[in-house]
C-alpha cells in the first residue's frame, strides 16, 4: 500500500503567492484538512474527489500523490528505496516517463539533476531485473507518467503527478504573444474580481487572449481541463476509470452558453487579435466573445462594467517611459469614460501604480512566471470626485470604529 492510499493525503502545487486561494478553491471542490505551506496545499481527498480537482481546477498547478517516504542520506539510500517499489503496477514498457526534483539542504546531493537521474536509474534497474533487460522511454515532453521526487535535508518524498502536464497548460493556447500571462494568474485575476456575469468584462489590452479565455470559461463553467485527453492519475495503481467518467460528465453537464456581447477584448496589435482569435476558437462559445481591433482610449465610454487589463511592464530596457505613459493614459480613461465600472490591472512593476494617477482600494502581490507584479482594483467614482473621497474617508473612518470596538 502507497502512502497516499494510507491516508488520503495529497500536495497541491500552486503558483507563487497563491498558496491560500489554492486552499480555498480546493475547499470549495471537496478537499477536506486542508493546510497551506510554501508553494503549496495539503489536502485529503477520496478518488472522485481528486478527479474532480485535476479537471476543474483553476488555480492550482499540479496535483502530486505520495508513493514513497523514506530516509534518504545518500545516492544509494535513494536508488534502494527507488527499485524497491513495484513499477509494473504503474507502468508498461511501452509507456514513457519522466522526472522531475527538488533538493533542499542535503550535503550528498550537489543539484536536483543529480536525484532526478538517480530516480530515473531506480525505475529503470527494476524493470531490467523484472522485464529481461528491458525498461520504458524516458521523455521530458509530455510524458505519460511524471514522478517528483523531493529531498529536504534526509527526508525523501516520491510521488506520482497526478496532473501529468501542469494544469495551468489549458489547451487552447497554442499560439502566443511577446509576454503572455500565466493561465492560472489570469483566473487568479478573474476569481478575485468576483465577476459574474452581471455587467460586460472587457479586456482593453487582451494580447494572446488569455484573460478574455478564463473569463469564458469561468462563466460558461467550463472544466479547466476540458480539452486535455492525459492525466497522470490514468496511471494510480487504483485508478477506477468508471468513477472518472461519472466526474467528468457531471462536471461537464454543468456548462452554458455565453450571451453574446458580455465578454470582451480589445487591442491595438491586429497580430494579437488574431492570435486572440486563433486561441479562443479552440473552446466552446468562442464566438460569443467581441474581439475588435483599436486602443481603448478610442471608446467614448466604458460605464457599470468590470475592467482587466495586463499592461506592458516596461522591463526592457528603455521601455519604462513608454510604459507610464500607457498607465496615465489608462488613468485618465477610468477617470473621465468609466463611471460605475471597477477596473483591475496587473502591474509587472509595482511602481507603474503611481502613473494611473488614481487611488486603488486594493493590492494583491501575484507573480506571473517568474515576475513578481501586484493586481491593484481601482473603482471609478460617480459623481464629483470631492464627494468620491468623502465617502471613501466615511468608510475608512467606519472601519476604524469597527476595528477598535472589536478590541
Amino acid at each position: 500500500m502507497y502512502v497516499y492510499q494510507r491516508n488520503n493525503e495529497f500536495f497541491a502545487q500552486a503558483p507563487g503567492l497563491m498558496e491560500k486561494m489554492c486552499e480555498e478553491e480546493l475547499r470549495e471542490l471537496g478537499a477536506r484538512n486542508t493546510r497551506t505551506t510554501y508553494r503549496g496545499v495539503y489536502f485529503e481527498a477520496d478518488h472522485a474527489t481528486l478527479y474532480k480537482i485535476n479537471y476543474t481546477s483553476r488555480l492550482l498547478s499540479r496535483v502530486l500523490a505520495p508513493l514513497a517516504i523514506f530516509r534518504c542520506p545518500d545516492a544509494d539510500a535513494l536508488l534502494r528505496a527507488v527499485r524497491a517499489i513495484h513499477w509494473n503496477e504503474f507502468l508498461s514498457l511501452e509507456h514513457t516517463f519522466a522526472i522531475t526534483a527538488s533538493v533542499h539542504e542535503n550535503k550528498n546531493f550537489t543539484n536536483s539533476l543529480y536525484a532526478a537521474q538517480l530516480t530515473k536509474d531506480g525505475v529503470a534497474d527494476f524493470f531490467r531485473k523484472h522485464s529481461r533487460g528491458k525498461r520504458p522511454d524516458v521523455q521530458t515532453v509530455n510524458p505519460d507518467m511524471r514522478l517528483n521526487i523531493r529531498i529536504e535535508k534526509e527526508t525523501a518524498v516520491l510521488s506520482l503527478d497526478t496532473s501529468g502536464e501542469s494544469l495551468h497548460k489549458r489547451g487552447y493556447r497554442l499560439w502566443a504573444g511577446d509576454a503572455p500571462m500565466q493561465e492560472t494568474l489570469a483566473a487568479a485575476i478573474i476569481r478575485l474580481s468576483e465577476w459574474d456575469g452581471e455587467n460586460v468584462l472587457w479586456d482593453c489590452m487582451c494580447g494572446s487572449g488569455t484573460i478574455v479565455a478564463e473569463a469564458l470559461m469561468h462563466y460558461c463553467r467550463m472544466p479547466a481541463q476540458l480539452l486535455r485527453a492525459k492525466f497522470g492519475l490514468f496511471h494510480l495503481p487504483d485508478f477506477n476509470q468508471t468513477l472518472w467518467k461519472k466526474v467528468k460528465e457531471q462536471s461537464d453537464t454543468l456548462m452554458r452558453p455565453l450571451p453574446p456581447g458580455l465578454l470582451r477584448g480589445s487591442d491595438i496589435s491586429r497580430k494579437a487579435i488574431e492570435v486572440a482569435r486563433k486561441n479562443l476558437s479552440h473552446l466552446p462559445h468562442f464566438e460569443a466573445v467581441h474581439l475588435s481591433l483599436g486602443a481603448f482610449q478610442e471608446v467614448k465610454e466604458f460605464e457599470n462594467g468590470t475592467l482587466l487589463a495586463n499592461p506592458p511592464y516596461g522591463i526592457r530596457l528603455g521601455e519604462f517611459e513608454d510604459a507610464q505613459k500607457i498607465y496615465t493614459a489608462l488613468g485618465d480613461f477610468l477617470k473621465q469614460k468609466c463611471t460605475g465600472t471597477t477596473a483591475y490591472i496587473y502591474m509587472g512593476d509595482p511602481q507603474l501604480r503611481k502613473s494611473i494617477g488614481l487611488r486603488t482600494s486594493r493590492r494583491v502581490p501575484l507573480v506571473n512566471g517568474k515576475l513578481e507584479g501586484v493586481l491593484v482594483q481601482i473603482n471609478s467614482y460617480t459623481g464629483s470626485k470631492k464627494k468620491y473621497y468623502a465617502d471613501y474617508k466615511a468608510e475608512e473612518a467606519a472601519a476604524s470604529n469597527k476595528e477598535t470596538n472589536a478590541e
